[in-house]
C-alpha cells in the first residue's frame, strides 16, 4: 500500500467518524505521514474530488486548513451536478471515478455504469484520434447521464 492510499484511508476513516464533514491541517497531515504538503494536495484532488462526491475547501498559509464535506444529494441533483461540471474533455481515469461514485451513491445502476465505461473506453474509441477522445468521452458521458435524468 502506497503513501497515497494510507493518507486517503486515514482521511476517509476520520471523515466517517466525523459524520461526513472534517477540517484538517495540511501541515499536520504531512508531518504525520512524513511527506510534503503537495502529496496531501494530490490526495485531495484525486480521492476527494467533486466527481467522487466531496466538496473540498482549502486555505493556504501558516494556519491553512482543508475542509472536506461529503455531499449527499438526491439522484437527480447529483446527476445534474456531474453533467454541469464535466467540461469539454474527460480522461478515462476521471470517467472511471465519476461512474464509480455514481454507482456507489446508487444514482446509476451497476449495469449502466459498466456499459457507460465500456462505451468511453480507449478500446471503444480506438478509431478516434487520441487528441479527440477526451472530447468525445465527455460528450458520450453527458448524453448518457442526461438520458438518465
Amino acid at each position: 500500500m502506497g503513501i497515497t492510499d494510507l493518507i486517503a484511508g486515514f482521511i476517509q476513516a476520520e471523515l466517517d467518524e466525523a459524520g461526513g464533514a472534517l477540517e484538517l491541517q495540511r501541515s499536520d497531515l504531512a508531518q504525520r505521514f512524513g511527506c510534503v504538503p503537495s502529496q496531501i494536495n494530490y490526495v485531495m484532488s484525486t480521492r476527494f474530488s467533486p466527481e467522487r462526491g466531496y466538496i473540498v475547501e482549502s486555505r493556504r498559509g501558516g494556519n491553512g486548513y482543508i475542509r472536506i464535506t461529503r455531499v449527499q444529494v438526491d439522484r437527480q441533483t447529483l446527476l445534474m451536478h456531474v453533467i454541469n461540471t464535466l467540461g469539454d474533455e474527460l480522461d478515462l481515469p476521471s470517467a472511471r471515478a465519476i461512474v464509480t461514485n455514481l454507482v456507489e451513491s446508487e444514482a446509476v445502476d451497476p449495469l449502466t455504469g459498466r456499459a457507460l465505461l465500456s462505451a468511453v473506453s480507449d478500446s471503444a474509441l480506438r478509431t478516434v484520434p487520441r487528441e479527440s477522445r477526451g472530447a468525445l468521452r465527455a460528450d458520450i458521458t453527458k448524453q448518457v447521464l442526461i438520458h438518465l435524468v
